[in-house]
């Protein structure tokens, strides 16, 4: 079932479409190695397949999960025209090969830099796939050479038109079943924009049919869609941070949303409860002091009942943190503080605010002059406690939101009252 042409591939019209640059390289064979990135089902393998034809090159696919350098040496080698052969018999014979490398992420370091040479000379032309950031996953010297394009998941009139076209084709099923609307629609939903879930899905549903695929049949033998999710990838990074913005966004559907997203694709709910922990930190601060003590609790009930019932003390904390005041005014005094650590000198404790437990540190100095705050109006004191370099800096300075509106008026009165010592 897969497409033999540019013209029969659905979907990624910015590579494939006529006018698209990757197209019109590909047709002029001037296309060299490439990354093509995106989520399964999409069409990676396809398209590589397509550039061998187009430009009548040899195909040859390996999987980054079970090929090795063993592997890698002996496709170079058949690749490399054979002396025998002579200079003009092996050009006409051979115009290269086109080296597809399956999940090139899985290669490690040394696995990827034994393909590089031959991708420099030429020998081969490297296609891979990967669902993973190349940025994060390709060694910078192979992502050098290569040009990296994004594939997308496809859109469901995209996926319809591949079930259709599964529907009809004679490597399918031949227009030897009919495929009801709703059916149809049901098919498309649960494939998520991967042609692959829809193909393997109509496929299921055939085997179970007689002549007419229903809606009935279509839930009786898909359960329920596949989920893409992978822990260690861009999904994983790039919904904690939908998760995480929507909560700062003050937003408790789409917070719902991402949270129940990530636990129902199973990942592990003490690392949300961590993340949330830190939302309450980071962008709610003392705006509500309480938000903090709830995701704890949140933690401690995921950790005390576990899953599946430990997932509403998670909704329960990112409704909380959603509706919440928000207030990084925290976040923004300990990075300061931090920077000040970092960049400027670290001077000794002021002499009159160290300890002095012995007698040489008391005929030192250690601790005198020290005001002993209680002792004053309001148990408020004037006196210097940074160090001299640094001495009138001011790192918090609370918002008018929230429990930060008392504590603003709580500085001020603070303020006010060293003011009149």
């Amino acid at each position: 079932m897969r497409p033999r042409s540019f013209d029969e591939y659905v979907g990624q019209r910015h590579l494939t479409g006529s006018d698209a640059a990757f197209r019109r390289a590909v047709e002029s064979d001037r296309l060299g190695s490439v990354i093509l990135w995106g989520p399964p089902g999409v069409g990676k393998t396809t398209l590589a397949e397509i550039v061998a034809r187009v430009t009548k090159r040899r195909f040859v696919r390996i999987s980054a999960v079970t090929a090795g350098v063993a592997d890698l040496r002996k496709i170079v080698s058949e690749a490399k025209p054979k002396p025998s052969e002579g200079l003009f018999a092996a050009a006409d014979a051979d115009r290269g090969t086109v080296l597809f490398i399956d999940e090139i992420h899985r290669f490690n370091k040394a696995q990827q830099d034994a393909i590089l040479p031959h991708v420099e000379d030429g020998t081969v032309t490297l296609i891979g796939a990967t669902t993973e950031n190349p940025s994060f996953e390709i060694v910078s010297a192979l992502l050098s050479r290569s040009r990296t394009y994004v594939l997308n998941a496809l859109e469901d009139e995209e996926i319809g038109e591949v079930i259709d076209g599964a529907v009809a084709d004679p490597r399918g099923l031949g227009n030897r079943y009919t495929l009801e609307p709703d059916a149809r629609a049901a098919l498309v939903d649960i494939s998520n924009g991967d042609a692959r879930t829809a193909l393997n899905a109509l496929e299921a549903t055939s085997s179970l049919a007689e002549n007419v695929i229903d809606l009935t049949i279509v839930q009786s033998a898909i359960q329920g869609r596949t989920l893409f999710y992978d822990k260690g990838g861009d999904q994983h990074f790039d919904i904690i941070s939908a998760l995480h913005k929507s909560v700062r966004g003050s937003d408790p559907d789409a917070s719902l949303y991402w949270l129940a997203r990530m636990l129902e694709s199973g990942e592990d709910p003490m690392y949300l409860a961590r993340r949330i922990v830190r939302m309450a930190t980071e962008d709610i601060g003392l705006a509500d002091p309480h938000a903090l003590t709830l995701c704890m609790a949140a933690q401690q009930a995921v950790h005390f009942i576990g899953m599946p019932e430990g997932a509403l003390a998670l909704a329960e904390a990112v409704v909380h943190l959603a509706l919440a005041p928000k207030s990084n005014a925290l976040y923004t005094a300990y990075k300061a503080a931090t920077a000040d650590v970092h960049q400027t000198r670290n001077d000794p404790v002021p002499v009159h605010l160290r300890n002095a437990p012995t007698k040489l540190m008391k005929n030192l100095g250690y601790g005198e002059g020290y005001r002993y705050a209680h002792n004053f109006e309001g148990g408020v004191v004037e006196q210097q406690n940074l160090p001299d370099r640094i001495k009138d800096r001011t790192y918090y300075e609370p918002t008018d939101r929230g429990h930060e509106a008392k504590l603003r008026a709580r500085i001020d009165e603070i303020r006010r009252l060293r003011s009149e010592e």
